[in-house]
């Protein structure tokens, strides 16, 4: 699976890497059984963004959440460099913790200053960021989940 192409946001081949990624990795369901791809993208109240491998990775997925909180149409979501979502002062910390995420997988717990796109600012709280890794053990990049935001 190339996420890069995705065009629909409820792809069901997305949704199984994301999940199924987010459940080796963690060992826990992101989402319940009975909910699908169209549940994870229109109505969860939890963030849920993605993005790809590139060096400098742009995001694949955002879910209605993300858009609302973040202020970005899917369409915008789909071309924004995943760094933008961190201001320019917090952005070596975001790098810090994605290489963290690359190099065990997961980190939980984590608390970030993040920037919308009308520049102001939240921080997200309780995140969970994890690689996007195949049942091969390809990985296609990273996610993150988040329910809690504090605007600053």
């Amino acid at each position: 699976m190339r996420i890069d192409d995705m065009k629909n946001p409820s792809d069901p081949e997305f949704f199984k890497l994301l999940t199924g990624s987010f459940k080796r990795l963690l060992g826990r369901p992101l989402v319940e059984k009975e909910r699908g791809p169209e549940w994870l993208y229109g109505d969860a109240p939890s963030i849920i963004l993605a993005h790809n491998t590139d060096a400098d990775p742009v995001f694949v997925y955002g879910n209605v959440a993300a858009q609302k909180l973040f202020g970005y149409s899917w369409n915008e979501v789909r071309i924004l460099n995943s760094r933008l979502s961190a201001g320019p002062a917090e952005r070596g910390e975001r790098q810090r913790l994605l290489d963290a995420v690359s190099e065990n997988g997961f980190i939980q717990n984590y608390r970030g200053l993040r920037v919308r796109k009308d520049g102001s600012k939240f921080w997200m709280e309780d995140g969970i960021v994890w690689q996007l890794r195949d049942e091969h053990g390809h990985d296609h990049g990273q996610a993150a989940t988040f329910s809690k935001w504090t605007d600053v």
